[in-house]
């Protein structure tokens, strides 16, 4: 069921949502979550999508708030809310409200949002593109106890971890993070299955990709040893070689399904590792939300720490005169001071155990 709401108030899209409800025969809510989705008009099918088949797995109230280019500055002047409310089939397992703001209005979204929210049940905010310099501090974020970004969709991914390492709060996360689980979860395994000292670490994947440079830095973080990025023509993430006392430990993706997972003194098996879309990504993140702690070291460690093929920096060099935002409307985030590269010669490598 489709309810349209022209040059509407918030008042009147919750007496549309209890209509709708009755209307379809669910007059109570089994939502466990509201989930605010931030997006253009561009992507917000794409958003709204991936949505609706995570609210398989997280029954939630969807707030989908686009916000729309007015042209004229007449327009700009004059606040407008218009709404499209879906309750039923077209919702998925929830409830789903589109938000499009016109004119003065677009700058008081949380205006907007904060009487649609379910009452005491946890907020996600996602910014599905565009994500703000510091999510905590960003109106919309500030009501959010999970708050969700992705690196992959900035114009400068690698400027956009640098942003995040700087501005973290506890509850900050990103889509590219929970895209390298897979690798992570195969690595540990097979550092378990392996006693061995790991000395060095290489990441493979294609370029501009904040994934492969978030799986370097979790290496790097965890077994504390110095980390090689090298380029590939992708998708994504194609290889990541530990290399130790015992031997190389490869896992090798080359096409997006399948990778292999090579071992010392053992033979090379076929394990799946295959892309996951953007509606898994989101559910996995649904599924906690507390801190992520492990995403905390991650991002301390420093995109500046890895080193390209040719023993230069991964991270772009801090912009001398004010640089370019983080993302489409953020403001400059590549004022990082450098860290040490990589660690001496003479430090001891760390047990495989610190990866678990």
């Amino acid at each position: 069921m489709k309810i349209d709401l022209t040059e509407t108030t918030s008042s009147k899209i919750n007496k549309a949502l209890v209509e709708g409800r009755r209307a379809v025969g669910t007059p109570t809510s089994g939502m466990v979550l509201t989930l605010v989705i931030v997006t253009d008009e561009e992507n917000a099918y794409d958003a709204l999508k991936a949505a609706n088949e995570a609210s398989r797995e997280h029954p939630s109230r969807t707030l989908v708030v686009i916000k729309r280019v007015s042209r004229s500055p007449r327009d700009r002047a004059k606040a407008r809310l218009d709404a499209e409310v879906r309750v039923g089939t077209e919702a998925g397992t929830g409830e789903t409200v589109l938000l499009r703001l016109y004119g003065e209005v677009i700058d008081h979204a949380q205006s907007v949002v904060l009487p649609l929210l379910l009452p005491d049940a946890p907020v996600v905010v996602w910014w599905a593109v565009n994500a703000p310099l510091n999510p905590a501090k960003d109106p919309l974020g500030a009501l959010a106890q999970r708050r969700v970004t992705d690196a992959y969709a900035a114009e400068d991914p690698i400027r956009e971890l640098l942003a995040r390492a700087e501005t973290y709060t506890p509850g900050d996360t990103d889509l590219a993070w929970a895209r390298i689980t897979p690798w992570r979860s195969m690595l540990a395994a097979a550092l378990d299955q392996a006693p061995c000292t790991v000395a060095s670490a290489e990441v493979e994947g294609e370029e501009f990709n904040p994934s492969c440079e978030l799986l370097g830095m979790w290496l790097g973080s965890r077994l504390n040893v110095p980390v090689t990025r090298k380029v590939s023509a992708g998708p994504g993430l194609t290889a990541a070689r530990l290399e130790s006392d015992g031997g190389s430990i490869v896992l090798d993706r080359p096409e997006a399904t399948l990778a292999t997972l090579s071992m010392p003194n053992q033979p090379d098996r076929a394990v799946a590792l295959k892309r996951r879309d953007t509606a898994e990504l989101l559910a996995e993140e649904l599924r906690r939300l507390d801190p992520d702690d492990i995403y905390a070291a991650t991002l301390r460690y420093g995109v500046e720490r890895l080193r390209t093929a040719g023993g230069q920096s991964a991270a772009p060099e801090p912009a001398t005169d004010g640089g370019s935002g983080a993302s489409g409307d953020s403001g400059d985030s590549g004022d990082a001071q450098d860290k040490p590269a990589a660690k001496k010669a003479g430090a001891k490598p760390a047990k495989k155990a610190a990866a678990k």
